[in-house]
């Protein structure tokens, strides 16, 4: 028992002098990976990040929204809706809940946006500006409305001067920190300052960056290009007129130092890349995102902040053989004379329409008036017609006329078939009579019957 037990302690000396030599840098390895799991284990994905969506009725807010959450069957409210986006981090084994507010796009609503867009929420808010290229000639015009509305908005917030001064430099850090994937698809999109360690000051001066800084992180998201299609089709646009868009965009952009999306839910182009370049914006390097700027393909543009410039942007000028690129934007993408308002998304007012049975009455009243004045029976203010009120013809022996009425008060032609269709006649002109007056419902037995007093049944 004795020797046994002599003879494994000799052994464990053995193991333990013969793994001396390479336990120091072992040790290291496994130290510096366990250092590694309890860094990433301590640093949880931030809480309480949003992202506010903006945009006119029918512009894809809804839809995109869904497509992002993965989402079949999206439902579409009003007012400030609110639902999230759930992130998963691979890497570190966690999940959390992006909050999504989206505006409808009635301005009626806009002050609403106080609960989503705050003192207390601005530094942690991304805004998405949608618009729809399936009415393209409003898209500027809505960009410019939304961020002029958001201008607005951040400035009633009443933040003192230094706060401000901080949330633009913020911007602007963010668009200066660009820097492009390197060639074989790896870096990454926030590191080195783009430009050479240019000044912030001459960077404004010379490029026209963030001319209009809002404070807040902005992405606008051109949805619908799957009409594009259509457009060349139907409306004869070239490559040109996209081109021109996408040249006054980008310098929206530009000047609001945005990102740009040109995404389709239909087609399903560039809602992935969307997902993970808001992830990586919102969460700050919690993915590797590698894609560079995308602009070969006219339907499915991708342009991140910081990355474009008036150079790149006149590299469109080359397209535009019959356009100048300076032209005011609907003197060249005009509005189409048969689209009408309710298509493109705006508010129309509500026309009532006249009550069924008044218009019943209406009509009735002007096939009874034969012409000479007859009044029409009481039975007829009531929309009810009594059995024994027959229309009478003139060769009907045994029928009594008298006066070109008959005593139900209903008028009766003098002349058979040839008045009969006077009467017809008559009915349908005062229809149009009506109608071109804008005549109610009450009035129309009057008006017919002066109408139809000038003939001679």
């Amino acid at each position: 028992m004795g020797s046994a037990s002599a003879e494994n302690v000799y052994k464990q000396q053995n193991n333990n002098s013969a793994g001396s030599a390479g336990s120091g840098s072992e040790d290291n390895v496994w130290s510096s990976i366990l250092s590694e799991v309890r860094s990433n284990a301590s640093v949880k994905l931030p809480s309480g990040r949003a992202v506010v969506v903006l945009g006119h009725p029918e512009s894809g807010k809804t839809t995109l929204v869904a497509k992002l959450q993965g989402i079949e069957d999206p439902k579409k409210g009003s007012g400030l809706e609110y639902t999230y986006i759930e992130i998963r981090d691979e890497y570190r084994e966690d999940t959390t809940h992006l909050s999504v507010f989206t505006l409808d796009g009635d301005k009626a609503h806009f002050p609403l946006l106080t609960f989503a867009l705050n003192t207390s929420t601005l530094t942690s808010t991304t805004i998405l500006l949608t618009v729809s290229m399936s009415t393209p000639w409003l898209i500027l015009e809505q960009l410019q409305d939304w961020a002029g509305l958001l201008h607005d908005h951040v400035d009633s917030l009443k933040i003192p001067p230094d706060e401000v001064k901080t949330l633009r430099e913020g911007v602007l850090r963010r668009w200066l920190s660009y820097q492009e994937p390197l060639g074989d698809g790896e870096g990454d999109i926030s590191g080195l300052v783009q430009g050479g360690g240019v000044g912030i000051e001459e960077m404004v001066a010379d490029e026209g960056v963030l001319v209009r800084n809002v404070g807040v992180d902005i992405v606008v998201v051109v949805t619908k290009t799957d009409h594009m299609t259509t457009l060349e089709r139907e409306e004869n646009y070239r490559e040109e007129h996209f081109d021109f868009i996408q040249f006054h965009v980008r310098r929206f952009c530009l000047n609001y130092g945005a990102s740009l999306f040109y995404t389709s839910v239909k087609e399903d182009k560039n809602c992935d890349l969307l997902y993970k370049y808001l992830v990586h914006r919102v969460y700050g390097g919690t993915n590797n995102f590698k894609t560079p700027a995308l602009v070969v393909e006219k339907d499915a543009v991708f342009i991140p902040s910081g990355w474009d410039n008036l150079k790149k942007m006149s590299i469109l000028h080359e397209s535009m053989s019959s356009i100048d690129p300076e032209s005011y934007y609907n003197d060249v993408i005009l509005r189409p004379v048969h689209k009408t308002v309710r298509s493109e998304g705006r508010n129309v007012a509500e026309v009532e329409v006249e009550d069924e049975q008044l218009f019943l009455e209406r009509q009735m009243g002007i096939l009874t008036l034969g012409g000479g004045g007859g009044a029409v029976g009481g039975s007829v203010g009531k929309g009810k017609t009594p059995a024994s009120d027959k229309r009478q013809t003139s060769g009907g022996g045994g029928s009594s006329i008298s006066g070109g009425v008959t005593t139900g008060g209903i008028t009766t032609p003098k002349k058979g078939e040839q008045c009969t269709d006077r009467v017809l006649a008559n009915f349908f002109n005062s229809l149009l009579t009506n109608k071109k007056s804008g005549g109610g419902g009450g009035s129309g037995p009057s008006s017919a019957n002066t109408s139809l007093s000038g003939t001679d049944c």
